[in-house]
């Protein structure tokens, strides 16, 4: 079990890599967001079909509401950053750990320790340091569809959670085939993209998504809810240093301190998670 849970942390961390390519590949899209969600997701879709034996689809409640929370996160969050800042988005999406350690135990029995508090708190204040200089207060839709956002990767991540007995890339499969429906109209009038754009598009499915939801949900049998979405927040943190180092956008002062307090925080709520798996697994 100890090994098993130091794998899955590790798989986290690769799962946070992966989505973190998201911002620099979706510049090279010259879709409409609602248009790159679906293209992405039909192609992880197809992607995990593909890669993944075994795949038993039962259209049981937490499948389908897995599937349900997944396609809402993506949909929301494409639409999120149309209608507000970049930053006001990620921020507000990445406040699922606190419904997480709210209803976690209700639906999980796993309940949130004053160092997972601890940790979100600290979390909350990093990435509001890093983000400072692109909040805003206006754009009330944009924000609220990126809080929904938020609600549902919670919810997303509760309902894999709950099929860790079973698989849960069913789940993930399905939400994708559904951001793919509702993204349709907007592929259908959608301009022509460039080679270099096909090649962001299929990445963005494949890699971003396809590869990043499969280390997750092979993640998600051996760690908590909670740990699940909070191991994987460096992502909004990795997202701008691919920029930075593509297209030469350099961070404020304020964005490096919020980013070292992030990257600190979760580094050492990941050591204790192992820690305290090496306790139990010596008891």
């Amino acid at each position: 079990m100890n090994a098993a849970h130091n794998r899955a942390v590790l798989l986290l961390i690769g799962a946070a890599l992966c989505w973190s390519l998201g911002g620099l590949l979706i510049k090279a899209v010259t879709w409409s967001p609602l248009a790159v969600a679906g293209g992405r997701g039909l192609i992880a879709a197809l992607f995990l079909l593909a890669t993944n034996r075994g795949l038993k689809f039962h259209f049981s409640k937490v499948q389908v509401f897995g599937a349900l929370a997944y396609a809402g996160c993506t949909v929301t969050f494409c639409a999120a950053t149309k209608l507000t800042t970049a930053a006001n988005a990620i921020l507000l999406q990445y406040t699922a750990p606190v419904w997480i350690a709210l209803f976690g135990v209700w639906f999980l029995g796993e309940r949130a320790t004053r160092a997972d508090w601890a940790t979100i708190a600290a979390v909350l204040a990093g990435m509001a340091l890093f983000f400072a200089d692109g909040l805003e207060l206006t754009n009330l839709l944009g924000n609220t569809l990126a809080a929904v956002s938020g609600l549902c990767f919670a919810a997303m991540t509760i309902a894999l959670r709950k099929q860790k007995d079973s698989s849960a890339v069913e789940s993930i499969i399905m939400g994708n085939l559904l951001a793919f429906v509702i993204g349709l109209p907007w592929i259908i009038s959608a301009p022509a993209l460039s080679p270099g754009g096909w090649v962001a598009l299929l990445l963005l499915g494949t890699v971003q998504l396809g590869v990043s939801y499969w280390l997750y949900a092979i993640a998600i049998r051996q760690v908590t809810a909670l740990e699940a979405v909070l191991i994987p927040v460096i992502e909004p943190i990795l997202n701008p240093v691919w920029v930075l180092i593509a297209m030469g956008e350099k961070p404020t002062r304020l964005a490096l301190l919020g980013g070292a307090i992030v990257l600190v925080a979760i580094t050492l709520r990941a050591v204790a998670s192992v820690r305290a798996r090496r306790a139990e697994a010596a008891a």
